[in-house]
């Protein structure tokens, strides 16, 4: 089945069509026995086959039917309508070759109930037999009894390849509207199989697009933290700070290799987050080798959740950049996690100077990468608030509970 140009399952379809014709075929024998139609036995096996017929031609007319699939509405309430023709004769035609042999036994036998005979002569008329006596004069101008008689009048002439056409007109009319009745169904069932991939393909779009967003948005990040490290790796060599430079480049090297294994718009464990996040303070400690203390609390069941990709390091570059940057006193930048009310609560912080005089905008790109990228990912079910507490700066991310698979 083509994606974009579904088909209805044939399974459906068929079933459909079996319902159709099982339904006529109750109703049918109900009618029969409700009215008392004699010779039920022989009337049952040939609507079981008109029946069979049914449900044959009408998988033609579907058959027919579903090379017009993708065309407009019009056209296939227009097809349908036209096809219905020739597959309603075509029924109408079985139903007479298969009951044309028993129809006059069904007559006689309601004669016969009556009292009556009904019989066709050679011509072919439908004749009804009236007995009657004859009656006559005797000499004595007397009436005398004669012998019995009958008369026989016709009720249905012989008939004509006019009346032929008329009758199976007339049969083909019912089964029309039967066979219409049956391809509004199917036409409601390829809307409606139409819809469903209509609707998958937006969810892949929209996915698609989910997915474009959130690498735009982590792409931010990477070229953003590689300016910073290389204005510092810079900065030690030409300060002749070779060791540690090298050393820097050495944690420069086990960080990308660490944040290019993972699928860039994909989740990652927590666990590999925060170590992510401590690959890239070592390289900050290079620089700041007195000042930068860390403190990571990760409790080990919280460790296999799943997080959006360095969705921390923003929050961690600015608090190199905001608290131990711009403090001369020893700073520690906390990372923390914690379960609270079925939500994951992340916490970064610090207990630097925090934002500087005259600052309020915040923290700029990074913040507003990492509520963007959010937004994306989870939608409404994770925020984030970011502010000064006592002694620092802390920045709380708040996410649904997503674990592995």
């Amino acid at each position: 089945m083509n994606a974009e140009n579904p088909r209805v399952p044939a399974k459906v379809v068929l079933f459909s069509i079996l319902g159709l014709w099982a339904a006529y075929f109750l109703l049918i024998t109900a009618r029969g026995a409700v009215v008392g139609l004699e010779l039920q036995d022989e009337l049952l096996w040939r609507r079981v086959i008109v029946s069979l017929a049914g449900c044959g031609v009408t998988v033609l007319l579907w058959l027919f039917l579903r090379f017009f699939d993708e065309r407009s509405l019009a056209l296939k309430v227009g097809v349908a309508i036209v096809a219905a023709i020739p597959a309603s004769l075509a029924i109408a035609q079985i139903n007479t070759m298969v009951f044309a042999p028993i129809e006059d036994q069904v007559r006689q036998k309601i004669g016969e109930q009556r009292g009556l005979n009904i019989r066709r002569d050679e011509s072919g008329n439908l004749l009804l037999d009236i007995p009657g006596e004859a009656t006559g004069t005797d000499a004595a101008g007397g009436e005398s009894e004669g012998a019995p008689a009958a008369a026989s009048i016709v009720i249905e002439p012989a008939p004509t390849a006019a009346d032929y056409w008329r009758r199976l007109t007339d049969l083909a009319l019912s089964r029309y509207f039967l066979l219409l009745a049956w391809a509004a169904l199917y036409l409601a069932i390829v809307a409606g199989a139409r819809a469903r991939a209509a609707e998958r393909r937006g969810e892949r779009f929209r996915s698609a697009a989910k997915a474009a967003e959130l690498r735009s948005l982590r792409y931010q990040v990477n070229p953003h933290f590689l300016f910073n490290t290389l204005n510092s790796l810079s900065a030690l060599v030409m300060t002749g700070k070779e060791e540690r430079a090298e050393q820097m480049i050495q944690s420069i090297s086990r960080f990308y290799r660490h944040s290019l294994a993972d699928d860039s718009t994909g989740d990652v464990s927590l666990d590999d987050e925060i170590d992510l996040q401590e690959h890239y303070l070592e390289i900050e400690a290079v620089r700041f080798p007195e000042r930068l203390k860390v403190h990571v609390d990760l409790p080990r069941e919280l460790g296999q959740l799943k997080v959006p990709g360095m969705i921390l390091q923003p929050l961690v570059e600015n608090s190199v950049k905001y608290g131990v940057s711009a403090s001369n006193r020893p700073v520690t930048i906390s990372i923390v996690a914690r379960e609270e009310y079925g939500r994951l609560v992340l916490r970064v912080s610090d207990d630097g100077p925090g934002l500087p005089s005259g600052h309020t905008g915040g923290f700029g790109i990074g913040l507003a990468n990492v509520r963007d990228r959010l937004e994306a990912r989870f939608g409404r079910e994770a925020s984030i608030t970011s502010g000064p507490m006592m002694g620092g700066y802390e920045t709380e991310l708040r996410l649904p509970m997503v674990r592995h698979g």
